[in-house]
């Protein structure tokens, strides 16, 4: 892992991206708390920037720590870089750092294939197995039925079923996890609902 502090490269991409604005705090559940003004001001700026910063520097920003990847996730989901989408799959089922997945999982269910819930399925069939460990559980399982609900497709089922490994997963999960995997849905497709929002700013052509 790249370290800002000691990475000038790393450094002044950070510096350019991730920072401004506090970004990287507001990217995730937060963003559902900004209003009017504020919202469009930062969507301008995310879709501005996802124009700007170009591939290698994308690639740099996910060899660093989980700001610069959660930021690098969002660039890339705002920019429709499916490029990314086996490194994003390998982060994800790698899970290095914190408070990464969810921007992970948001950008699969932005690519939209089945391929995308192939990856977010693998993530899912590993860390079920681990009730000791609270990671993305939840939000992979939001971003898998989001892509189940508009491919048409039944990925998610087979972890659903009654002492399927979603149902195993939970009963053994620390901190009390909530049971209803709808919730994680209706957070992916808000989320998602933003990146559109973004869409529509991008200039055409």
């Amino acid at each position: 892992m790249r370290r800002a502090y000691e990475d000038a490269e790393l450094l002044d991409l950070v510096r350019r991206y991730v920072t401004p604005d506090r970004r990287y705090l507001k990217l995730g559940g937060s963003l559902l708390r900004l209003e009017g003004p504020e919202y469009d001001r930062f969507a301008r700026a995310l879709v501005e920037d996802a124009g700007l910063i170009t591939s290698d520097e994308l690639a740099v920003l996910l060899e660093g720590g989980w700001r610069e990847r959660r930021t690098a996730a969002w660039l890339i989901a705002v920019s429709g870089r499916t490029e990314f989408r086996e490194r994003l799959g390998d982060l994800l089922l790698a899970s290095e750092v914190c408070c990464a997945g969810l921007a992970y999982c948001v950008a699969l269910a932005t690519f939209g294939t089945p391929h995308d819930a192939d990856l977010l399925a693998d993530y899912l069939d590993r860390y079920l197995r681990r009730p000791d460990l609270a990671y993305n559980q939840l939000v992979a399982m939001g971003a898998l039925l989001y892509l189940d609900l508009n491919l048409g497709a039944d990925h998610a089922s087979r972890f659903l079923v009654p002492d399927g490994l979603w149902h195993q997963w939970l009963q053994g999960a620390p901190g009390g996890a909530p049971r209803d995997p709808a919730t994680f849905l209706s957070l992916i497709r808000r989320l998602r609902a933003f990146v559109d929002d973004c869409a529509e700013l991008r200039p055409s052509g």
